[in-house]
């Protein structure tokens, strides 16, 4: 199913899916879309949080899935992922994909997996590339978007897919209501995208791989005393975290000012705050355009027009404990 945009396609399907009372499991820090569109789904039966920690990797702790779908007293019937994950271009493996496969297919829970930086994994053998949700799994449904592998974010072209016939015709049911066609000249566009794919593809890599390794070498070597991170795998996006006297909402603000974007953890939670989750000092960056090496270069100058000042701050903490 096509809709304008993979946004909309999200929102189409956790209308479609988590209504009548029914319980979703989403993952916490994660796209806004991925955490709260089931509240948006006429009688949700509530969301259900995990989160997914840097102590842990990042990963996605099966034991907390285990636990929430088997629980609610059977209510749980939809299960939002985000792989790669956004904030942190982070894919989890193989065998963690089929248990959670294996889990929600025992209690006949819908997965949904935005699927938007698939495709962009950063092996070169593309080894770490996970099988699309609805081809794994026949409750799966894949979301997928134009602007991120093809960077195609003006044609705004998204779609959703998946192998059940029952679920299609409750996406279909809800796509008519929201928007029944999309625009003639994005389908063109669009098209035109994938009939390149391949080259696109092939250039958008090479630019991320080489975008990330300034990122790597910005991160682990130039200014390792002040940012730590754990490395991604995919997508074209890092979740940061700055080691410095400052909150990454503070350093957003001060970064702002100078030209430069970053995405502080605030964006990727929900109710509770990033302070009582552990996330304060952290932040998205992305690394996906040319532009990046230049970015990077004006961000390295404003850490070393800071460092003496931070250093003095850290001291002077560190003397009053």
């Amino acid at each position: 199913l096509v809709f304008p945009g993979g946004q909309v396609a999200l929102q189409t399907a956790s209308l479609a899916c988590a209504r009548d009372g029914c319980r979703s499991v989403v993952f916490t820090p994660g796209y806004q879309s991925t955490v709260e569109s089931p509240l948006w789904a006429a009688d949700n039966g509530g969301i259900t949080e995990i989160e997914r920690r840097p102590e842990d990797g990042w990963r996605v702790d099966l034991d907390e899935v285990r636990k929430a779908i088997r629980g609610n007293e059977n209510t749980t019937k939809f299960l939002i992922l985000n792989e790669p994950w956004n904030p942190g271009g982070i894919l989890m493996t193989l065998e963690t994909q089929s248990e959670l496969i294996r889990v929600c297919r025992e209690n006949d829970t819908i997965v949904l997996c935005d699927e938007v930086y698939r495709l962009l994994e950063h092996e070169p053998s593309g080894e770490t590339r996970l099988p699309s949700m609805a081809a794994a799994y026949e409750k799966g449904i894949s979301a997928v978007t134009m602007s991120k592998p093809w960077g195609g974010c003006g044609i705004t072209i998204g779609w959703l897919a998946c192998r059940d016939l029952s679920i299609i015709r409750k996406l279909i049911d809800v796509q008519y209501f929201g928007t029944a066609c999309v625009s003639r000249a994005s389908e063109i566009q669009g098209r035109m995208v994938l009939a390149s794919s391949d080259f696109i593809l092939k250039e958008r890599l090479e630019i991320i791989r080489t975008n990330k390794e300034s990122l790597r070498i910005f991160i682990e070597e130039r200014y390792r005393e002040w940012f730590s991170w754990k490395r991604p795998n995919a997508g074209a996006i890092a979740f940061v975290k700055f080691e410095g006297p400052w909150t990454a909402e503070d350093l957003g603000r001060h970064l702002a000012e100078v030209g430069i974007s970053i995405k502080p953890a605030y964006c990727f939670v929900r109710k509770v705050g990033v302070k009582e989750r552990g996330l304060v000092d952290y932040f998205r960056v992305g690394f996906g355009e040319r532009k990046f090496p230049l970015a990077l270069e004006k961000f390295a100058e404003f850490v070393e027009s800071h460092e003496d000042s931070w250093r003095r701050s850290r001291n002077v903490d560190n003397t009053q404990r």
